[in-house]
């Protein structure tokens, strides 16, 4: 079997994430005493305790999300051994901290910072996200380009075969759910969030982003983790600039997931393993390749059984 790290993104967060591990495992605890350290703030308090309305904080729920996942890394690394990884969107961040190509003080000074920013992003650019269900991803693009005269929106996430998240101004969002719905869209939902995430409205996060992953040392990855961006591996010889040039464009591009999976699995990943807080990974990879092994690793229970 050629085993997948996979690793989730902001959604998944919920209270009390982490809590069982923290009581259970010292090196878990010791974990999060570090990153209170690197915040400032007591992350354990509130991923432990809520409440959920500051838990939803993006710049909250980024470094709460890429805890959670590490500490869950950290119990089963010495078990199970991946040929490759993938995060979804801030989940890109923990897999280049798992597979060797950031320090994981760096990688969460590096989380910090992009979740402040793109806080401070989606304050200053107001905009929206929506959820599209049950519509061919290609015409929810086309919908999306004839919508653009109302407002910029463009396709935020490509996360599984008829389910896509749109990004863009409150204008034309509003105008690309309508559309998609007389389209034949099954739900059309807007989702609640802090920003228009994945769209150019985060060039201004991105800017000061790049700052940061100049200033940021990296390796090279000890195994392929597979870019949001392309859906195309880092390899273990590529070049640390292609990684900071992905993690730039990644805030203002589409989240590729299916594509990403689908790679994957044409390259030999037949058994993925979703690390950190739910399940929302393991339902996507389900709908975009029923024939795969799938498992996931959120809590001291998963752990032993």
């Amino acid at each position: 079997m050629s085993i997948a790290f996979i690793y989730p993104g902001q959604g998944s967060q919920y209270v009390g994430m982490a809590l069982d591990l923290y009581e259970k495992y010292p090196e878990v605890k010791e974990l999060y005493k570090k990153a209170n350290n690197i915040l400032g703030f007591d992350l354990a308090k509130v991923s432990f305790e809520g409440p959920e309305e500051q838990l939803k904080q993006t710049y909250i729920t980024q470094p709460a999300i890429f805890m959670h996942s590490i500490a869950v890394t950290e119990l089963v690394r010495s078990k199970i051994t991946a040929s490759c990884a993938a995060g979804h969107s801030l989940g890109e961040y923990t897999a280049l901290v798992a597979t060797g190509s950031l320090s994981f003080e760096d990688g969460l000074k590096l989380v910090k910072l992009r979740g402040e920013e793109m806080q401070k992003a989606g304050t200053g650019n107001k905009g929206t996200m929506a959820a599209i269900i049950g519509l061919d991803s290609k015409l929810v693009v086309e919908e999306c380009s004839v919508a653009s005269n109302y407002g910029m929106v463009k396709v935020a996430n490509f996360n599984s075969p008829g389910q896509v998240v749109i990004s863009g101004t409150v204008e034309g969002v509003k105008e690309a759910m309508k559309l998609c719905k007389q389209r034949g869209a099954k739900l059309v939902k807007e989702l609640v969030v802090h920003g228009a995430f994945h769209s150019p409205l985060m060039q201004p996060a991105a800017e000061e982003l790049k700052r940061g992953l100049v200033n940021t040392d990296f390796n090279k990855v000890k195994i392929p983790v597979y870019r949001n961006v392309n859906a195309q591996p880092i390899t273990t010889d590529a070049n640390v600039s292609e990684i900071r040039d992905s993690l730039y464009r990644q805030l203002t591009s589409p989240v590729r997931w299916e594509e990403i999976i689908l790679k994957m699995v044409n390259d030999g990943a037949n058994d993925f393993v979703e690390l950190g807080p739910g399940k929302v990974l393991q339902g996507l990879v389900k709908r975009i390749s029923p024939s795969v092994t799938i498992r996931g690793f959120d809590n001291a229970v998963d752990l032993i059984s």
